[in-house]
């Protein structure tokens, strides 16, 4: 975690760690794999390729996700009060302040993207801007906040490159590219097609872990985010009837705008989802109503009450 005043969160930090150990030490194993049955160079070139895919989605997070939420950067004079926001709770948490990003949609939500610290980005909506008070607004704002400081946005991004590889390997060996050197040498006896199949399940396994794992460390660390916002601001309050109001407004809005966003979901302070159902492995958050229970512990920790 990056030195600031957040509160530091051991738990995150040793998920995080042991995220990228468990994926890197699977996506080596696709390597070796490919090395056994594909033709010569192939294990090689996919390497490189999972590598080339982890650099540029960490060179290029913040601007990804801001292109793909149709975001535009701010200025202070054409967002005042949002600067004047986030200007104060760097400030507070002595971190630098991050690019300001605004998405015209009626969603209410937001998020922070980026490398590192000096390479960030948080956005918020306008359907955000007219829903919540000033106070609230302050509450997601330290809350995403926290995500840049704690690096955990860059790890999201970075894990996320071994199920994006896992299933290239996945299509290649379902039409039989990874086989076709090795099957020649095997006369009658299938030793390819076991090497294709043998492929393709590692790759399954790889991609269903990064699945889970990057399920598992999402969902944590929005309750780590919880947990350093509010205590950064020290109004959990303000932040549990922020995270109501978003949650409560995901009904009104039209369903288009929430298919648009749903690859977003990771991202997010609150999902784009009606009906919510989050007790699920799948699900990229914590309940709400465990996010609600840590911030009512958070304020009596503070002597404060909802």
């Amino acid at each position: 975690m990056a030195r600031t005043r957040f509160l530091p969160d051991t738990g995150l930090t040793v998920r995080m760690t042991t995220v990228m150990f468990l994926l890197g030490a699977a996506f080596v194993a696709v390597v070796v794999g490919l090395m056994y049955v594909a033709p010569p160079g192939w294990a090689v070139i996919i390497g490189l390729a999972g590598i080339g895919i982890a650099f540029y989605q960490w060179w290029n997070s913040d601007r990804a996700a801001l292109r793909a939420m149709n975001a535009r950067e701010v200025t202070p004079e054409q967002a005042p009060e949002l600067h004047g926001m986030i200007d104060r709770l760097c400030a507070m948490a002595d971190m630098p302040k991050p690019r300001v990003a605004i998405a015209d949609t009626p969603l209410p939500n937001a998020f922070a993207t980026g490398r590192s610290p000096s390479h960030s980005a948080v956005c918020v909506t306008t359907g955000i801007l007219q829903t919540l008070t000033a106070e609230e607004l302050e509450g997601v704002l330290a809350h995403e906040l926290s995500h840049v400081a704690h690096r955990d946005v860059l790890v999201m991004t970075v894990a996320a490159s071994a199920g994006i590889v896992a299933g290239m390997v996945t299509r290649g060996a379902q039409f039989g590219m990874l086989g076709m050197g090795r099957s020649r040498n095997n006369d009658n006896n299938g030793g390819g097609a076991i090497g294709v199949v043998a492929v393709l399940v590692i790759s399954l396994v790889v991609y269903a872990i990064s699945f889970l794992l990057l399920r598992l460390l999402s969902r944590y660390r929005e309750l780590a985010a919880d947990r350093a916002g509010a205590y950064l601001t020290q109004k959990p309050n303000a932040l549990a009837n922020a995270l109501t109001k978003v949650s409560g407004q995901m009904n009104a809005v039209p369903e288009r705008d929430l298919r648009a966003a749903q690859p977003m979901n990771a991202l997010f302070i609150a999902p784009a989802i009606r009906g919510l159902t989050l007790g699920t492995l799948s699900a990229t958050h914590p309940p709400l109503e465990q996010r609600l229970d840590q911030l009512a512990k958070i304020a009596a920790n503070l002597g404060q009450t909802r």
